[in-house]
């Protein structure tokens, strides 16, 4: 890299004029500020200290010696105590032609070491998957992406919430009102259905608090008193005593829910390589808590009641096991935990989980840690911001949730109504018309989505989301699309842009290309003008962003990333000309500019899951 380059001849700038030695990583390097000439800049400040200049005087004498003993740097400018470097047009040229066809740039292939595993989705099977899971899954999955691509082996990993008093609640309302219903008697998808019971089960619950807290009682005793919810609290007890009729009627309605989950994932685009169920993991955590209780880690109280105690890390007490043996939250994520390190031993596990569980990880993790489990540190939260809608927030057991198979179809809906205004397919047949639908939907959902930072909360609008001009999906995918017309149109020597090959570690499709030979003729004899420039640069820092985005955990490095990119090439192809270009080897150059560019934007898309169409 450049960078390194630069940052280690500065280093030795200073050695030899000012007599010190310094390690050139402490060299303040960074990419040049658009709106200010130059391509990378040197921080000075700091240095005028060793060589007792002013920062100006310093950054001057840097420079000169940059300029003679760096062949890649044409020259360079002084503005306070910042030293701007101009790398030659040459340079930039042979970027170009050694990476625009190169199926692995900004990849690490190499899959070696322990995996990494990333929890996410995780649903309830009393209800449907909405709005909130949607963020979820396309965090999680994109997520995945960009691991894989920095190297890493990596486990995806949904565990489904099948057990507990939540799913009693749904099924005891079903015992009640159901009548026998089924999904195809309600023409209903299936786990719409249980989301149905699981709503109803609220309404008469909260009638029932009603009553008794006109009676007298207090609030807290009339949500605890109320008959549905005892008689949940004693279908809970008979599941976990595997009474046949209550696991027959939960494995039932189970099936439903997961039967919608998968046609939901498939609508959406996500998959696993593992899943696992509540239900099979909560027995190891009942024996990591006797495991702590045995061992004087764990308090056992004269209910018999299993306890942790963390009041001296400044929390509180947690509750591990009820008194009468039932198990919570916390039991079955320390055994999942546990068999999920046996098995694989992770460098990493990594739980997708909305910032409102902050508090409930950082028990897990001092649990674990108390039970004698070191390898918890390597548990991360990672802890995204709610979504909200327009009108405020969402409630499932209120029914006030946007489900995502509806939002999903709200979105191609959209997407046919926006681009059919338009005009973009009228020359289009029904089919291709409609799968063009489905990707600019789903692409304004993802993108809209994953560019604001997980840490955020965030006002989702499916109207905004698809628009064909400014930071969206559709105008990233319009400028692909426009990418491949134009090489299309060039049909020149051996371009086929409308062939693919497939890259084995990636899985991601490649327009290829044998415009290569074309260019090389005439790369050198080309000047560079700024427009190129700014898009050869963005390429440029692909790799680095790529790093910044799996460090952070952060797929909204790459959206932003991607659209700055689309923003330029287009404000490029609105300014100089391509195929009406006289200079022929100007016009082979723009083409493979437009051919790398058209990459980068495929395989940034495919890291946030988002399919590009070839033509719109």
């Amino acid at each position: 890299m450049i960078e390194r380059l630069l940052q280690t001849k500065t280093s030795e700038a200073i050695k030899q004029l000012y007599g010190q030695d310094i390690p050139s990583g402490s060299i303040g390097l960074e990419k040049t500020k658009k709106e200010i000439e130059g391509d990378f800049t040197v921080v000075v400040f700091p240095l005028s200290k060793i060589s007792r200049k002013s920062p100006e005087a310093t950054a001057q004498d840097i420079g000169n010696f940059l300029v003679k003993n760096v062949k890649q740097v044409r020259e360079f400018k002084v503005i306070k105590g910042f030293l701007n470097i101009f790398l030659k047009d040459e340079f930039w040229i042979a970027f170009l032609d050694q990476n625009h066809a190169d199926e692995e740039f900004g990849m690490n292939i190499q899959k070696e070491g322990d995996p990494v595993l990333l929890e996410f989705s995780s649903p309830n099977t009393n209800k449907p998957l909405h709005l909130g899971h949607i963020r979820n899954n396309l965090l999680g999955f994109s997520l995945s992406r960009i691991l894989q691509f920095q190297g890493n082996k990596v486990i995806r990993m949904n565990l489904v919430n099948d057990r507990g008093i939540h799913i009693c609640k749904s099924m005891l309302a079903y015992m009640k009102w159901g009548n026998n219903e089924t999904p195809g008697s309600a023409g209903m998808k299936s786990d719409h259905l249980i989301g149905k019971y699981y709503v109803l089960f609220d309404r008469k619950y909260k009638e029932e608090v009603k009553v008794l807290m006109e009676e007298g009682l207090p609030e807290e005793e009339a949500n605890r008193n109320a008959p549905l919810m005892i008689e949940a609290q004693e279908i809970l007890r008979k599941w976990e005593a595997k009474d046949p009729d209550v696991r027959e009627l939960w494995s039932h309605m189970n099936d439903w829910a997961f039967e919608g989950f998968t046609e939901t994932y498939r609508k959406l685009g996500v998959s696993f390589d593992v899943v696992q169920y509540e239900s099979e993991t909560y027995l190891s955590g009942k024996e990591l808590v006797l495991e702590g209780l045995k061992s004087g880690s764990l308090l056992q109280r004269p209910d018999g009641s299993i306890w942790a105690d963390l009041q001296e890390e400044g929390l509180d007490e947690k509750l591990l096991l009820r008194s009468d043996g039932t198990s919570v939250y916390m039991t079955q994520d320390l055994g999942t935990a546990q068999l999920r390190y046996d098995e694989f031993h992770p460098s990493k596990m990594i739980y997708v989980v909305g910032n409102e569980q902050n508090y409930h990880f950082d028990v897990l993790k001092r649990i674990l840690k108390k039970i004698g489990r070191d390898w918890s540190d390597k548990l991360f939260h990672l802890s995204y911001g709610m979504v909200e809608l327009p009108e405020g927030k969402m409630k499932s057991r209120e029914g006030t949730v946007v489900d995502a198979d509806d939002l999903m179809e709200e979105m191609f809906s959209t997407a046919e109504e926006t681009t059919r205004a338009l005009g973009k397919v009228d020359a289009f047949p029904e089919e291709e018309a409609r799968e063009l639908f489905r990707i600019i939907g789903l692409g304004a959902l993802k993108y809209f989505i994953l560019k604001v930072d997980p840490k955020k909360n965030m006002l989702f609008d499916p109207k905004e989301s698809i628009d064909f001009n400014g930071n969206t999906g559709p105008f990233i995918q319009y400028t692909y699309a426009r990418i491949q017309s134009l090489l299309r149109k060039a049909e020149i020597g051996g371009l086929k842009s409308e062939s693919s090959i497939q890259h084995p570690a990636s899985s991601i499709q490649h327009p290829a290309s044998s415009i290569q030979h074309l260019i090389e003729k005439s790369s050198s004899a080309v000047f560079l003008l700024p427009q190129e420039k700014e898009i050869l640069k963005l390429l440029y820092q692909f790799p680095l962003v790529l790093v910044q985005a799996g460090e952070a955990y952060s797929p909204a490095a790459i959206a932003n990333y991607v659209y700055e990119l689309s923003k330029e090439y287009n404000q490029f192809y609105q300014e100089i000309p391509v195929l009406k270009e006289a200079d022929k080897n100007a016009m082979f150059l723009r083409l493979k500019l437009s051919f790398f560019t058209g990459n980068i934007i495929k395989k940034a898309m495919w890291l946030l899951g988002i399919e590009v169409p070839e033509r719109m």
